[in-house]
């Protein structure tokens, strides 16, 4: 392989692996926004 190769191929490997490691730590909020729905009885069967 080429060095060009090696270094597209260890770069991308650095990308995913830093990747993984920034969605396991991030402290993703919860939605903070409420959401409510009304469901018409005419949709179920009685």
């Amino acid at each position: 392989m080429s060095k060009l190769t090696q270094i597209l191929i260890a770069v991308g490997a650095l990308v995913v692996v830093g990747g993984g490691i920034f969605l396991m730590t991030w402290d993703i909020p919860a939605p903070s926004e409420k959401v409510t729905k009304t469901l018409s009885n005419d949709r179920f069967p009685s």
